[in-house]
């Protein structure tokens, strides 16, 4: 599993990410908005309220959303290969 070891919402639903390997970039999250608990995300303050939870190096927010840091890294990785 990767390990998250900061994070940071940026303009656009974008969320930049750094990994504890050093790989870092950002995704982009907007298409998440109409999907289930992310609509909370349609107000951009709670999407900037995103976090590492330091006990499983995860990005989290309040409410129990977490992002499978596996699926993040492969979308960064895919990108910089190219």
């Amino acid at each position: 599993m990767h390990r998250v070891t900061a994070c940071k919402a940026e303009e656009d639903y974008k969320l930049w990410i750094r990994f504890e390997d050093g790989l870092e970039g950002s995704v982009s999250l907007g298409s998440l908005l109409e999907i289930g608990a992310f609509k909370l995300w349609r107000d951009v303050r709670e999407f900037e309220k995103v976090a590492v939870d330091p006990a499983t190096a995860t990005v989290t927010w309040e409410g129990g959303i977490r992002l499978d840091p596996d699926v993040l890294y492969q979308d960064l990785a895919g990108r910089s290969v190219g």
